[in-house]
């Protein structure tokens, strides 16, 4: 067995600062468990906190980036008693990086995951398959037939969301930055798809909806689009920017929502997940949506964990179009 180490921001910097370093076999505590990773996922947060750009928590350096990973239980503390050695697990914001070979963590956070789904698949799709439910689903109702923006609609995230907004019966427009994310954005179900490099979104967006404008925009760009964003509501539409792509937003005057009661919210998927009980049932939904082959969900590509700079040069670049997986190397070398 190849020896354990981790990826760690060594700095705040760019992709360069990532630098994987041995650590020691971890061994569990009364509560925790051992989990020996097979595949570790890539999320625009990595980058984020790599960056040093203003989160809900910014640690300092160095430390081991990364919210979500899936593998197998090696170990267990002595009173847990809801896992055994051999469990397929998983997890999401449970408090530790996943850029690791192996990672301890609390017992209550690991979610037991079925057998017959691919483990790099629910690596590149767990986090995005939640974070999608909680938009869908949590934010405020949606009928069918109701008008939504989702920029960056064939990203990560975007490519679920899409997806299953269509199933819930919504009109979906979807933005993109190039040709061939607009084709992939109408594959997935998109009613319309515009190329915000080309076009100025917020005229298609009136054009399209006869000047209504639309209930809901999910922006995860953030800095480039979001002012567009409000200017594309309709009356008591809403706003959330779930991610910062471009850059962070800044300069909102609050006054701008006022004509048309506008609402503005920035979520973060941790807050969703917190409870145990929520974590566990929103995630049996995303299992059966990740089990679902019906389901497109695009890996960009897959990387050894030690090449996690380049991944990262990938994410950040925004040319990508699926998720990007990380693996142990020891796995990447059988495979």
């Amino acid at each position: 067995m190849s020896a354990p180490f981790a990826v760690f921001v060594t700095a705040i910097g760019g992709p360069e600062v990532l630098k994987a370093r041995p650590i020691e076999m971890p061994t569990p505590a009364a509560d925790e468990v051992v989990i020996k990773q097979t595949a570790v996922a890539v999320n625009f947060v990595d980058i984020y906190l790599r960056a040093g750009q203003p989160h809900s928590h910014n640690p300092t350096p160095p430390f081991i980036p990364g919210v979500s990973g899936i593998g197998r239980v090696i170990a267990i503390g002595s009173n847990v008693r809801e896992l055994s050695v051999g469990d397929k697990a998983t997890y999401t914001n449970a408090g530790v990086g996943s850029y690791c070979t192996h990672v301890v963590l609390p017992a209550e956070r690991v979610i037991p995951v079925p057998e017959a789904l691919n483990d790099v698949r629910v690596a590149a799709g767990l986090v995005r398959t939640l974070t999608s439910q909680y938009l869908l689903k949590k934010m405020r109702p949606l009928a069918p037939g109701t008008r939504i923006l989702i920029h960056a609609a064939a990203g990560g995230v975007g490519q679920i969301l899409v997806q299953w907004a269509k199933r819930l019966g919504l009109i979906v427009i979807a933005t993109a930055g190039s040709d061939t994310k607009i084709n992939t954005a109408l594959e997935l179900g998109a009613d319309f798809a515009i190329n915000y490099r080309t076009h100025d979104f917020v005229t298609e967006v009136h054009r399209i909806t006869e000047g209504k404008g639309v209930s809901v925009v999910f922006d995860s760009v953030g800095k480039d689009t979001f002012d567009g964003s409000v200017k594309c509501l309709e009356s008591r539409g809403l706003v959330v920017n779930y991610g910062t792509a471009s850059g962070q937003v800044e300069g909102f005057k609050l006054q701008d929502l006022h004509s048309k009661s506008l609402w503005v919210c920035r979520p973060t998927l941790k807050t969703y997940v917190a409870d145990r009980a929520e974590m566990l049932a929103m995630s049996k939904e995303a299992f059966e949506m990740l089990g679902d082959a019906s389901i497109r969900l695009d890996i960009e590509t897959v990387l050894p964990l030690s090449q996690a700079s380049e991944a990262h040069r990938l994410l950040e670049g925004r040319s990508t179009q699926g998720a990007i997986v990380l693996i142990p190397d020891e796995l990447f070398i059988k495979k």
